[in-house]
């Protein structure tokens, strides 16, 4: 792995206490463009680069190159257009993590639009205020359960004039009534907008009173993606022959889904999408994607580790698994203080036996992630150190992270 090169902070002391403290950016500052560039030049640049996975019905994955995806990122923005939708109209997005939720974003950029997510389990109430505050104009939604709790609403929601459901045939549908709008169209679209540009509202959890909708712009959005990807080079950076790859299952309606989802296009890594984190469907994705990276939270990894201890149990190697998580903590605190520089790193015996191990137990905790993920960016909450430490011993390298949605 290759360590993440930091630079040293700038500190600003008033009255012998530190006030500030601040680090120059690792990429620098977008200054024309907007989020909506981005399918199209990845398309222009690497044609047929695989820039999305998509799971076919008989449970195959298959790759999407950057054509294709800017092909049908301009004909639902032309749809969008056509149903007369106007540059700085709000459009809501209520679904699980689907491959129509990232379509639908950069459409609606690619239309001048800004988009306004709302978490899938929202209430009729949670719904309803963030469509009244923002101001939608237009939403899609998952399912018929949706589509129900919303027209139900409709009255409360004035500005409402469009309720699409992705699952009766929605994207089809908008991108239908596009194929007499011009290409230049969109063009035009795409041009009016650059950083300075409003491109999301996310609602706040509300902890302190109703939702918040937090104004984001293409340049906000731009600053985090580029600098995440220069600060976690080895992650969104293909290693050897190897291309990286993630399968996100993280809801694109929270910031931290959404900037990877971004991030990976923007690096032209390979995204999937996997609707539901129950295991019996999250593990078999894992499986079939294989990807190299995943976004979790710690209640994903406490998952993953607990079922390796559960089976090990079955199987009566209990106090074997326990050993080698032993080992595992030992080997990851030891190549953390090496990392901080008050350490030398793992011992040769540490080493021989991390290597004991990882054929009776970390192999098959690396399986659980699809065979070939060696990172996950956490977040969400705080990771336990233990936790963190064992997940490095058995070849998995936990970058965890912190932020407002406001920033």
């Amino acid at each position: 792995m290759q360590p993440v090169q930091l630079v040293e902070p700038h500190k600003k002391v008033e009255d012998g206490r530190v006030r500030e403290v601040s680090v120059p950016p690792l990429a620098p500052r977008v200054t024309a463009g907007s989020l909506a560039d981005i399918p199209f030049t990845n398309a222009a640049e690497a044609p047929g680069e695989p820039v999305l996975g998509r799971k076919g019905r008989d449970g195959a994955w298959w790759d999407m190159a950057a054509r294709d995806f800017a092909a049908e990122v301009q004909a639902m923005a032309k749809g969008l257009i056509a149903l007369g939708l106007q540059p700085g109209d709000r459009l809501a997005i209520m679904a699980r993590t689907t491959y129509e939720w990232t379509l639908t974003d950069f459409a609606a950029w690619a239309a001048g639009l800004v988009t306004v997510p709302v978490y899938p389990t929202s209430s009729a109430s949670q719904a309803r205020h963030i469509l009244q505050d923002s101001l939608t104009r237009a939403c899609f939604v998952e399912d018929v359960e949706q589509t129900r709790m919303l027209s139900a609403e409709r009255g409360n929601l004035p500005a409402l004039e469009h309720l699409w459901q992705f699952t009766a045939g929605a994207v089809g549908h908008v991108m239908d009534a596009g194929r007499e709008i011009p290409d230049a169209l969109v063009t035009e679209r795409r041009a009016q907008l650059g950083p300075r540009n409003i491109a999301t509202l996310i609602y706040t959890s509300g902890t302190t009173g109703p939702p918040k909708g937090c104004v984001l712009t293409h340049g906000n959005f731009f600053a985090e993606v580029d600098n995440a990807i220069e600060l976690l080079h080895p992650v969104f950076r293909a290693e050897h022959s190897e291309p990286a790859s993630t399968l996100l299952f993280l809801p694109l309606s929270h910031v931290f889904g959404r900037m990877v989802a971004i991030g990976c296009l923007r690096a032209r890594v390979r995204l999937a999408h996997a609707p539901s984190i129950r295991t019996e469907d999250l593990l078999p994705d894992l499986a079939g994607f294989a990807p190299t990276f995943l976004l979790g939270i710690p209640y994903v990894l406490e998952k993953i580790y607990n079922t390796g201890r559960a089976t090990a149990e079955q199987m009566g190697r209990a106090s074997s698994f326990d050993r080698g998580a032993r080992i595992a903590q030992r080997y990851g605190e030891a190549v953390e203080a090496q990392e901080h520089g008050f350490g030398s790193g793992p011992g040769f015996g540490l080493r021989a036996a991390r290597g004991l191990y990882d054929a009776l137990i970390y192999r098959r905790i690396r399986a659980a992630l699809g065979g070939r993920c060696r990172y996950v960016i956490c977040g969400g909450s705080p990771l336990g150190h233990r936790l963190a430490a064992f997940f490095e011993g058995a070849g998995v390298t936990v970058f965890e992270g912190y932020g407002l949605t406001e920033t």
